[in-house]
């Protein structure tokens, strides 16, 4: 399709037909379904116009439909799921790599939905190739939607300088489409139906894009009032901060970011986690910060082992808060074909938990074509000595090397290879892994092989264990049966994955067997079966009191799996997992109901049930979950989170009022409180911040 030069900017206001500005715009239309039939025209007309000015793209959209008042708007929450809402997104890839790109989305709410793909979404299910969908990077860019009497429609404002691009006068790009009554989904360029928005190499072409040289420099300064009381304070204090984030485009596709005196108050709080196991829980990066561009410094096996982890910056080993002052981030892209990232990052001193620590990660990626590149990696930290070891000997630094090789488009092999220096482990300091992954319409089957060595020590990246062999094979077919039992797709597929120590003692074995079911309306049941094994070589205490004996287990369990259809205002989903564990009997049950109101209220209750019975101890340790939010409109809300841990007896509360100016900027009330209802517990802890950011952009 081609982009059309406006002489003036469409008024964002949702309504497409009838503003003069479009006058000239010729639609892109003819969208083709992934589902639920395969290949078949889309039941509805859709129309896309996309024009550009000296400083914005404009993207109007018009929905047909034929059933105006079977809309379904579901929720008008920035960055909340469009699956379960009639939905429009699209991705734009600005510097044609066919890699990359932006996806931005909305419903006929107006929500604004954004996120950054790398490698084409690559993180599938078998396992991270350092690439994904990052949805929580936030644009500045505005949206409005407008429900009439022939469907809906839209009108997008993206400023060139949230986007990055090339020299050239052409773009890739994509539409999706979903109507969730038919449970459809739709795309311009056609994908087979195992591919989705996110595959950048199969979009179309947009031609004439001709934006003038731009200048982008935004400064973005906060100011926060904190006041505490209780938890492990003796009394209470209040205190204030100021710190800024500076924006500034070295080129169109090269970004330099600086930040002094960072500040991750308005962060949603971590879901808790209970661990039943012996290894590492993986708790997602959350803070805007380093969120842009973060799959540009990925390598390795997705929560496994990567060895560049932000949280390892700024948040201690038990979830404090480490006090960040400042750092800079240089990424994008420097010619048509090279990605580079370079991050600095200063911390403070923390208590005597953490010394001060300088970290930085520099990072390089070659790209090539059919979804091939080859890159490295370096990720360095120096303390400075005050905590635990002398300063010559508080160090740490990881180097390391990754590839991707396409061939056709169904089939593509991932590696890496690293090694780490630690002072005082200077033995088998090396890590790798080699992956293959084949993927049609029908079949996916995928295979890997890890090795972790005994002193491989990312101390500025994420290990789930350590000093192991891993192997893993899947394979899965897709069925599209012909009207049985309003069934949309049959996906049986079986996986095994084990771990091996070096001696060849096996620390785990998972055959996992199972199919899902999936109906036209949106509900969907999975039955599996499961084979483990478990080498435990050492005790452990797996709650207060009970403890795990060395030895291996090998068991079977049953899981189950429903969930009805999430675009009605009630629904309800469940996993139940019963079976054998360490030598006893483990029941496992995971029921969570939602309710909506609108696209302005809604509610998530869930609770996760685990009762074993061991030789050495029966015990439950459960977890309570209660998410509330409401929308004043897409940009003001108040959220509340509400978690109950029974193992270590404790109630967590996150609530949270955000009235958004742009992207994450704007005005934040947060309230945290801990109580800790064991008799030996601290006081009730309570935390109140306002915290209030503006995004100033100093030429526009």
């Amino acid at each position: 399709m081609h982009a059309t030069p406006l002489s003036s900017a469409p008024q964002v206001d949702g309504q497409v037909r009838g503003d003069d500005a479009w006058l000239d715009a010729v639609p892109a239309t003819g969208f083709w379904q992934v589902q639920p039939n395969d290949g078949a025209r889309s039941t509805q007309k859709t129309e896309v116009y996309i024009g550009y000015t000296d400083t914005a793209v404009y993207v109007g959209i018009v929905a047909y439909d034929d059933d105006p008042a079977g809309i379904i708007v579901s929720d008008s929450r920035r960055d909340s799921s469009l699956d379960d809402t009639d939905a429009f997104l699209m991705v734009i890839d600005g510097l044609l790599d066919r890699q990359n790109g932006y996806v931005f989305g909305t419903n006929a709410a107006g929500i604004e939905y954004d996120g950054q793909v790398t490698k084409e979404g690559s993180g599938d299910n078998f396992g991270s190739g350092g690439g994904g969908f990052n949805l929580n990077w936030d644009g500045t860019w505005s949206v409005a939607s407008k429900i009439s009497d022939i469907g809906w429609s839209a009108e997008f404002e993206i400023p060139f300088h949230t986007l990055r691009y090339g020299d050239g006068e052409q773009w890739g790009i994509n539409f999706q489409r979903n109507i969730r009554r038919n449970n459809e989904i739709a795309y311009w360029a056609p994908l087979e139906l195992n591919r989705n928005l996110y595959r950048v190499s199969e979009a179309g072409t947009l031609n004439g894009v001709s934006p003038p040289s731009q200048r982008n420099l935004q400064i973005t300064p906060y100011v926060l009032g904190k006041t505490r009381d209780g938890g492990e304070l003796d009394g209470s204090d209040s205190d204030g901060e100021f710190g800024v984030d500076i924006k500034y485009s070295v080129t169109p596709s090269l970004t330099l970011d600086l930040t002094y005196n960072t500040d991750f108050a308005q962060v949603e709080a971590d879901e808790v986690q209970v661990n039943l196991d012996r290894f590492n829980l993986f708790f997602p990066e959350k803070r805007p910060f380093f969120l842009e561009n973060a799959g540009q410094f990925a390598v390795g096996n997705g929560q496994e082992v990567e060895l560049f982890f932000s949280r390892r910056i700024g948040i201690g080993d038990d979830g404090e808060i480490i006090p960040v002052n400042g750092g800079a981030r240089l990424s994008g892209k420097v010619g048509e074909r090279t990605n580079v990232g370079f991050l600095y990052m200063s911390t403070e001193a923390f208590g005597g938990a953490a010394p001060q620590n300088d970290f930085a990660v520099a990072r390089v990626n070659q790209e090539l074509p059919n979804r091939s590149s080859i890159g490295a990696i370096f990720v360095n930290r120096d303390g400075d000595g005050s905590y635990l070891l002398p300063k010559s000997d508080d160090y740490n630094r990881t180097y390391g090397v990754d590839g991707r090789w396409g061939i056709g488009d169904n089939l593509l092999f991932q590696g890496w290879l690293a090694r780490t220096d630690t002072p005082g482990r200077d033995g088998k300091d090396h890590a790798f892994s080699v992956k293959g992954d084949y993927s049609s319409a029908e079949w996916s089957i995928g295979g890997s092989y890890t090795e972790v060595r005994e002193d491989f020590n990312p101390e500025v990246g994420f290990l789930a264990r350590e000093e192991y062999r891993k192997g893993r094979f899947a394979i899965l077919r897709r069925i599209r049966p012909d009207d049985m039992w309003g069934l949309l797709e049959i996906r049986p597929h079986m996986s095994y994955t084990g771990y091996w120590k070096f001696d060849g003692f096996q620390e785990t074995g998972f055959l996992h067997l199972d199919t899902h079911w999936e109906f036209k309306t949106g509900t969907e049941f999975h039955t599996g079966y499961n084979v483990t094994r478990d080498g435990v070589l050492e005790a452990f205490e797996i709650v207060d009191g009970v403890v795990v004996d060395p030895g291996t287990y090998d068991e079977s369990e049953v899981q189950l799996v429903y969930f009805t259809d999430r675009s009605q205002p009630l629904s309800f989903s469940t996993r139940v997992t019963v079976g054998g564990r360490f030598g006893g009997d483990r029941v496992s049950l995971t029921p969570t109901l939602y309710y909506r109101i609108g696209d302005t209220f809604r509610s998530e209750f869930s609770f996760n049930y685990n009762d074993f019975d061991l030789p050495n101890g029966d015990f439950t340790a459960n977890l309570a979950r209660v998410r509330l939010s409401y929308s004043f409109t897409p940009k003001m809300q108040i959220e509340t989170l509400v978690q109950y841990n029974e193992t270590d007896d404790e109630i967590g509360t996150n609530l949270r009022f955000s009235w958004l100016r742009t992207a994450s900027s704007g005005l934040y009330l947060v309230y945290n409180e801990v109580d800790e209802r064991a008799d030996d517990g601290l006081p009730t802890g309570r935390e109140f911040i306002v915290k209030y950011s503006y995004i100033f952009d100093v030429f526009n």
